[in-house]
This record gives C-alpha cells, structure tokens and sequence, in this order.
C-alpha cells in the first residue's frame, strides 16, 4: 500500500512551483493553513486523521528519473528546475492536531511552513489524506455513538470507492471508534482485530441449510456465528441454527459466539429471535445485524427495542454516503520577508471563503471543574494564552456576545511533526488513538454531540487576530480589491 506518491499532485502545483523558482521568491518562506469551513452531516464536530500517512508521504517525498523524464516530456519547465526536483530534499516544518482529536470548522489542523515551492508542491497530498480519513472517521464516530455501547463492525472494504479507500477508510473507522474490521490486510497493517461470518453463498452451496450451519460449526467451533437470514430467519434460519448448537457444539462444551441477521425488518426479527434463543438455552448467543445501516437506522432501531449486540456498518461508513466529501482547503496564511511575518488574506463574496490570515495556533479551553471544553481559540504566534488568569473570549462575528472564562486549562492543539524536513513525531498506534479519540469526545457536552442542530461549539479569535484580520479585510476594500 505504500507506493510513490510524490507525483500525485495537480499540475498547477507544479507549475507554481516552476515560476518562483525562476523568480525572486525562490528563497521565500510561506505558511500555508489546512482547515475545512462546515462538519459533515451538520454534526456539531469532526474527528481528525490521516496523520500517519501523511509523514510517510513527507518521508518518502522524490522525483525519481521516470518523474524527471515525463515532466520534461510536458515542455513547461526549465531546465533547472528539473535538476532541482532530481536532487529533492523536503526542508519544511509541520504542525498538526493529533489524530483522534475533536475538530471545528476554520481552525488551521494542518499548518506548513517552508520554502513557497515545497508548500506549493504538498498541497495535493495534504488535502487528500486528512479529507478522506476525517471523513470516515468522524461518521464513524457518529455510527458508534448511535450504538450506545454496542460493538460496531467495519464491513465495508468491498462498497470502498478503491483499494486504498477500503484499506485505509477501515483505519479511519477505527479512529472513529468500530471495534473490528472485516478488512483483513487492514487488521494486519494497523493491528485492529479482524472480524467476520459467513456469506450467504455459503449458506447456498450445501444442499440445505443445516448441513451449511453444521459444517461451519465443525470447522470453527469456537468462534461460531452463524448468518440465519439466506431463506426464511424465523421459521429456518434460527431453528436449523438451535440444532447445530445443540448437536455440534453443546457435546463439545462450546457456546455459539451468535447469530447474524442482513435482511428484514431487523428491529422485529431481533426481538422473536432473542426470545428464541432465550428459551433454546442460549441467551448468551448474541445478535448481529448488518444491511446498509448508519447512524440514524441503528438510532431507532435500539429506540425501538430491537435485540442487538452489535451492529456490522459496510456501505454507508466505508463511503460515508451522506456526504461526498470532507471539505478541507489548503490556504496561503503569511509570508516572511526579511525575518518579517507578513499576514495573507483571501477574500471573497461568499462570507464563508474569507480566510483567517497570519501565523497561527489553535487552543482549547478545559473547565478545570467538569473537565469540559468551553471553546477553542485561535491567536497569532507570538500570543499566550496564561490559564491562571481570566481570559475574556468573543464571537468573531456577533462581537458583543463575550464571556471571560476563569478556573479554566488553555491546550495547543497542535503538535510539530517535522523540523527543517526531519520527522520529529511518532504516530501512536491505531488502538491509542481510538483510546484517546473516546477520551477526547467525552470531554465534549453532550449538546454538541447531537445529529440533529446541535449546539454550536465556539471557535474565538484573539483580539489581536481579530483586529489583523479586521485591518485586512479594510486595506483590500479601500484599495478596491
């Protein structure tokens, strides 16, 4: 899976990157932001990932002599530009937030500090990796919440738009909070636990359906789950399933794991099929239930009583259906010129475009009392948050809406993970970070966690932020641009 990625870029970096090197901004430093402007599913947060691959990328970033020759082929870049790409060394510095962690909409998650060529030339990758990963992982976590602490499967690699989609969308709903994956090269690369049953194909290849179920229980005798909806759930499926739990693994001292139900009207199947089971001697039997679920089907079927232990999530999760894409943008934020941060600025008629300008850090502010976030706010670089004193906080929009916050922890965001090109960061494993991403999301109000309009969570400016970007926006409209 980890293959050359360093020509997977659009072309107009490329050509950017060309044109200052035959400038007089080849030497110059720029600050480049990634954040996105809306949550998916008009949820009240998103759920960061993709980091890892993101630092094999900057490790593995080249342009071997097949890349030298088809950019030459293209007659759009100088000679020595060329010769630059061939001995290419990544010299940037990076910032990120750490994977599993709570996000908003406007906040820099990713933030690249370098050579304007370099940061030109990442773009692409950056964008890419963090969109897919945070897209899947946050409505993951949006799937696990609905569960209420049931087990939630990844089933999905087969509906993936693609192999590396399947492969490293599974990493990302384990971010998300699912406790297995059906992927099995998943499971192995990121030591998640491997799941699955049977297919109904299975069921079908036998001449009935007990000689199916028996001959599954032969072979796994200690991990039997049984997939009862190929014909008929209640009048064969469970009852050929009792059978062979009574005939097969009841004389070899073996309980069954359980039972799997992807069609139907679950939430009424569930609970004849629990009583079944119940009166069978096998209430310990659990009930799995698959069949393009999300969020809001698993919601009402446990507010409707159905019998489930844990939920399989394929389609709707692996592709998070309900939204195409994650939305992050990759924004010019500064320039330095003569060891002076100049502060950039993108504006637009669409309010929600305009960019926050200047060389930034993102905070978190925690009620040492609840342990809770009250708010995340932006300052400028050189800005310190000091938590033992109190630090008044405002809408960047409707300013007069402040509140000074006292008894509180101020947190940076975000962490470095290169140094002049040198990695200087190690990604913890995938179950760490699930971990941290479940501690992490408690620390939320519940009211921020709803589906539907949930309560708006602050992401405030500093007062000198503010005023920098206030300066900009009345520069670029005295001048009429």
């Amino acid at each position: 899976m980890r293959k050359d990625l360093s020509m997977l870029m659009d072309l107009y970096e490329m050509t950017m990157a060309n044109g200052i090197w035959n400038s007089d901004m080849r030497d110059t430093i720029t600050y480049f932001d990634m954040f996105f402007r809306r949550v998916p599913d008009e949820g009240g947060f998103a759920i960061m990932a993709g980091l890892e691959q993101l630092i094999e990328y900057f490790n593995n970033l080249h342009f071997d002599d097949d890349d030298i020759e088809y950019l030459e082929s293209l007659n759009l870049f100088s000679a020595d530009f060329l010769e630059y790409l061939r001995n290419f060394k990544f010299e940037c510095d990076v910032w990120a937030v750490p994977e599993g962690t709570p996000i908003f909409p406007m906040e820099p998650i990713v933030t690249v500090r370098g050579p304007a060529m370099q940061a030109f030339l990442v773009e692409t990758m950056v964008l890419l990796t963090i969109n897919h990963q945070s897209l899947i992982a946050t409505k993951a976590n949006r799937i696990v919440t609905a569960a209420q602490g049931r087990a939630v499967m990844e089933f999905g690699a087969r509906r993936a738009h693609g192999y590396d989609a399947a492969f490293y969308g599974a990493r990302a709903a384990m971010i998300g909070g699912c406790t297995g994956t059906s992927c099995v090269k998943s499971a192995k690369e990121f030591g998640v636990p491997s799941s699955g049953t049977m297919a109904h194909s299975w069921v079908q290849l036998y001449a009935d359906e007990y000689t199916a179920f028996k001959t599954y229980a032969e072979r796994y005798p200690d991990s039997c789950t049984l997939l009862v909806d190929t014909y008929n759930v209640l009048k064969s499926g469970i009852p050929n399933a009792i059978k062979v739990f009574d005939e097969v693994l009841k004389p070899l001292g073996k309980r069954p794991v359980g039972i799997r139900i992807d069609s139907g009207d679950i939430t009424y199947l569930t609970g004849k099929v629990r009583k079944m089971l119940d009166d069978a001697g096998y209430p310990d039997c659990k009930i799995v239930v698959s069949n393009s679920l999300d969020e809001y089907l698993i919601r009402d079927m446990i507010m409707q009583g159905a019998k489930v232990d844990s939920f399989g999530v394929g389609e709707r999760l692996i592709t998070a259906s309900s939204e195409a894409v994650f939305g992050g943008v990759y924004k010019l934020a500064a320039v330095e010129k003569d060891g002076e941060i100049i502060p950039k600025i993108k504006i637009s008629e669409n309010i929600a475009k305009i960019t926050i300008p200047g060389v930034k850090i993102p905070w978190r502010l925690f009620d040492n009392e609840t342990g809770k976030a009250i708010a995340d706010v932006i300052t400028l670089n050189y800005e310190k948050i000091d938590d033992t004193k109190p630090y008044e906080i405002f809408d960047p929009v409707h300013t007069w809406k402040r509140k000074t916050v006292e008894n509180f922890t101020a947190i940076k965001l975000q962490v470095k993970l290169f140094e002049k090109g040198e990695q200087v960061y190690t990604s913890p494993s995938v179950k760490e970070i699930a971990q941290y991403r479940k501690q992490q999301v408690e620390n939320l109000w519940d009211e921020v966690k709803r589906f539907e309009k949930p309560h708006t969570y602050y992401v405030d400016l500093s007062e000198d932020l503010w005023n920098q970007r206030y300066e900009l926006l009345n520069k670029h409209n005295s001048r009429g641009v």
